[in-house]
């Protein structure tokens, strides 16, 4: 799979562990920045990690901020982006089974590294349940709401 990251300076140590993390999975990573702890803004990277996701440039993202919310909002703004902070595996996992979450959101000055790759197996290794109709339902369900606030 291939997989994005993404981090403003809070989260870059730990986009730099990751990616080494996610390419020893077996995954082919993409690294939109930030490059150094130098202050950034993380809507910058949310955009652009959302941006690969959508493009079809990959197919899941990891972003990290601080606290992975800011991160986690600017995400969806992103339309067909369902981004969440995730801290425990069961939502990393189930976020992606039943709300087909496309972006993992973790926050850089909240989890410990080891957790957090433990974190990122989980998301990258779940799959969407697209033979649940209820999750299809719900998935579409969303995309309507996209659709309906999207015509500005």
């Amino acid at each position: 799979m291939r997989v994005v990251l993404g981090a403003d300076h809070a989260g870059f140590s730990l986009k730099e562990i990751l990616l080494e993390h996610v390419a020893a999975l077996g995954h082919e990573v993409v690294d939109v920045g930030t490059n150094s702890t130098a202050p950034v803004d993380y809507p910058v990277f949310a955009r652009a990690v959302a941006e690969a996701v959508i493009n079809g440039d990959a197919e899941r993202g990891v972003l990290i901020c601080g606290s992975g919310v800011g991160a986690s909002v600017a995400a969806n703004k992103v339309t067909g982006i369902r981004a969440a902070i995730c801290h425990d595996c069961y939502s990393a996992a189930q976020g992606v089974e039943h709300d087909n979450m496309n972006v993992l959101t973790l926050g850089g000055r909240v989890i410990g590294i080891e957790p957090a790759k433990v974190l990122v197996e989980a998301f990258l290794s779940a799959t969407f349940h697209s033979d649940v109709e209820r999750y299809v339902r719900r998935v579409g369900e969303i995309e309507a709401i996209e659709r309906d606030y999207s015509r500005g």
